[in-house]
């Protein structure tokens, strides 16, 4: 079997990081150079810790060229930056019709792809309408959809609230589901995963807030996922999910129609500090 694990031994310290880093112990240091444990190399996560952590880019895993990693020191938003963004974002419900371009969702994409899954599986589906007209097609679909349940009743016992949805957007053209968002983006992942609803909770996470430092509006759509992975999940595997998935969550997003000049004032979040154990 093909080593997984190339050295440099010219730029090796010897520092022995990347052993102590790799979650399954997979990396042995052997005359102070580190070397995969072949007996056990199926366990490996690829999840690159060992390639991020070696202090002089040493290691090449999996085919992969240090040289082509960013450098993290100096490059990192400081820590009021990043609070400044989390502070200021909004869920946005006003939309401008300007779509996305395919460049700047790309992008988001790109980034999203980074965020943690569990055992490193990286199997979150992403399932994204670019096309305004398709939106729209797909946003007329739900509201008829929803309007035959009602019309015959079907609405299952707690799910009344959806009739307002429908009703609003029938007499005043208020779209309370998608808000008029010009996208829309669905995360799902296999069942059979450890923990694939947390999985797609955390990549739009960070969609959000990605989308929020490129001047993107997002609104989390509880409705629509109600409407569609409770009342009828047939139509979301008219669009390329997997009935073997599990449907994590949905999102609108677009160019926002409004502007927010100020952060809000939230109140201390609810504490538990446990100051002993017996």
């Amino acid at each position: 079997m093909r080593n997984v694990l190339e050295v440099n031994n010219e730029t090796c310290i010897g520092c022995g990081e990347c052993a102590q880093d790799c979650p399954y112990g997979l990396i042995l240091m052997q005359n102070d150079r580190p070397a995969m444990d072949m007996e056990r190399v199926e366990m490996c996560l690829e999840c690159h810790h060992c390639l991020a952590v070696c202090p002089t880019g040493a290691l090449c895993i999996h085919g992969c060229n240090p040289d082509d990693s960013q450098a993290l020191p100096g490059n990192s938003p400081s820590a009021e930056q990043l609070s400044l963004l989390i502070k200021g974002r909004r869920t946005t419900r006003r939309y401008r019709k300007e779509p996305v371009s395919r460049e700047e969702i790309d992008f988001l994409l790109e980034a999203v792809a980074y965020a943690p899954t569990a055992v490193n599986n990286r199997q979150v589906l992403f399932t994204i309408i670019e096309d305004p007209q398709v939106m729209d097609n797909f946003r007329k679909a739900t509201y008829a959809m929803l309007q035959e349940k009602i019309m015959n009743g079907g609405l299952p016992a707690g799910m009344e609230y959806l009739q307002e949805a429908v009703v609003k957007s029938r007499d005043s053209g208020q779209d309370i589901i998608f808000r008029g968002a010009p996208h829309f983006i669905i995360a799902s992942a296999p069942k059979t995963g450890s923990s694939p609803e947390a999985d797609c909770h955390i990549a739009l996470s960070y969609f959000e807030l990605m989308a929020a430092s490129m001047g993107l509006g997002t609104v989390w759509s509880g409705l629509a996922k109600r409407s569609l992975a409770m009342l009828t999940p047939e139509s979301l595997y008219k669009l390329g999910i997997p009935e073997s998935h599990t449907i994590g969550y949905m999102m609108a997003f677009g160019r926002p129609a409004v502007i927010y000049h100020r952060t809000v004032q939230r109140e201390n979040c609810h504490i538990n500090r446990v100051l002993n154990v017996a």
